[in-house]
């Protein structure tokens, strides 16, 4: 097991690490819609779900991975009624490449953010 942090994607806001890798996957931890500095991106679910994924490109590319290798994420929401927006600009961070997805609504996210996202990718030449 190996973990990966990139100064790229902001720091963890607790004990765990920004991913890890194990059996020839990267496990990357939720990203939220905090810039690489710390600092919160104010605005709707649409600017906080192009923060998220720039933070899950740079947490990717720390472990030598692509958005083409992800095989499957799962979608934080503090509000359904987001799921629209958010499948945009999802549908435009992978174009044709549909990993697996899960998509669940919860009372509350870290920093009280509208939504979160972690996913799980084979790393090239390990599996």
């Amino acid at each position: 097991m190996r973990a990966h942090s990139t100064p790229a994607a902001p720091a963890a806001l607790g004990p765990y690490s920004q991913a890890v890798q194990a059996g020839g996957f990267l496990f990357a931890s939720g990203q939220v819609a905090l810039r690489p500095d710390g600092s919160l991106v104010e605005g709707d679910v649409r600017a906080q779900t192009e923060q998220v994924m720039k933070n899950l490109d740079a947490v990717l590319a720390a472990a030598g991975c692509r958005r083409s290798d992800v095989v499957k994420c799962t979608v934080f929401l503090t509000d359904l009624g987001d799921f629209a927006v958010m499948n945009e600009v999802y549908a435009d961070y992978f174009g044709d490449h549909k990993p697996a997805r899960a998509c669940v609504e919860v009372s509350r996210l870290p920093k009280d953010v509208a939504v979160e996202i972690e996913l799980v990718a084979q790393v090239p030449g390990e599996g």
